[in-house]
């Protein structure tokens, strides 16, 4: 590879690194690793205890059968077919609490956060609106009173009442 296709793939990597999407995609994914911690925390330390009093704690030991003999024979292998529905409502309670802390402590505040500074900028520009609005009317009304200041034929009367050059005869 040449030294200059070189610069150029390394210089679109860069670029293609620096955009702004793929930074933030990489913080989420860290962000949402380290949060997983937390929510996994939450559905073992809370939930599942709330979940165990109705029954058991841990989810996962709920199962239906669905062809006999359902267990685990003497070598340790299960027999018969589990439908192992707990961990599957264990799994949709850890997603549920995810979506729930997602968007109550980081979706909702930022929405907010994003109107207040949306609603500052529209005022903003309501502000130079009316203010260029202003500007154009006195503007307009500037040239309303140069325009009635002339005479019917173009000639522009002065303050004292007469055309520039004319003189006053008594």
């Amino acid at each position: 590879m040449s030294e200059k296709k070189r610069e150029n793939v390394l210089a679109g990597f860069k670029a293609f690194l620096m955009r702004g999407n793929v930074v933030d995609l990489a913080v989420a994914v860290v962000i949402g690793a380290a949060f997983t911690n937390i929510v996994n925390s939450i559905v073992k330390g809370i939930i599942s205890p709330l979940v165990g009093a109705i029954g058991t704690k841990n989810l996962d030991v709920y199962t239906s059968c669905l062809k006999a003999p359902c267990g685990v024979d003497a070598k340790g292998e299960p027999t018969g077919v589990n439908i192992m529905w707990g961990s599957v409502l264990n799994a949709a309670l850890s997603f549920l609490i995810t979506a729930a802390v997602v968007y109550f402590l980081m979706v909702l505040p930022m929405a907010k956060y994003l109107a207040r500074v949306e609603a500052r900028r529209k005022a903003k520009e309501g502000v130079q609106e009316n203010m260029e609005i202003t500007e154009l009317e006195v503007l307009k009304d500037i040239r309303d009173v140069l325009v009635s200041q002339r005479n019917g034929n173009g000639e522009r009367i002065t303050a004292s009442g007469s055309t520039p050059g004319a003189r006053d005869t008594f």
